[in-house]
């Protein structure tokens, strides 16, 4: 037997990105996440879908900032966001196929064989997002 969990689940994500509008405006405007407070002096933007809270950080030198590599870079490999079910899925799968700046890896499909379904995209400034059917 071991101990209970010593956390109670994930308070906020933070995400380094090259462009912080750009980036906070994915959220906002393409996935109707809420801009819940800035920090021009940080710089940061915080998003909020209500159950879990992203803070944008701005690179010191967006000009400079090395793009992360999931195969090769210690830190987040993707950051996956539950949809309420399989229809919301495809529909958020429909909004960001039309999107220029949106790389959809590969449109919903079955999660391992299961009845679970998700699909994955790389969103402005080349982050790495899932999103799952629970």
């Amino acid at each position: 037997m071991t101990d209970a969990a010593k956390t109670l689940g994930v308070h906020h994500v933070g995400l380094t990105v090259a462009d912080l509008d750009r980036v906070a405006g994915f959220f906002t405007d393409t996935l109707g996440f809420d801009l819940v407070r800035e920090d021009p002096d940080y710089p940061a933007k915080f998003v909020s879908d209500g159950t879990v809270m992203i803070t944008l950080w701005r690179a010191k030198d967006p000009a400079t900032a090395t793009p992360f590599d999931r195969r090769s870079n210690i830190g987040l490999h993707h950051l996956a966001l539950r949809v309420a079910d399989a229809e919301a899925l495809d529909a958020i799968q429909q909004k960001l196929a039309a999107l220029d700046d949106v790389e959809v890896e590969f449109a919903p499909e079955a999660l391992r064989g299961g009845p679970i379904k998700h699909m994955m995209c790389l969103i402005p400034g080349g982050i790495r997002l899932e999103f799952i059917a629970a």
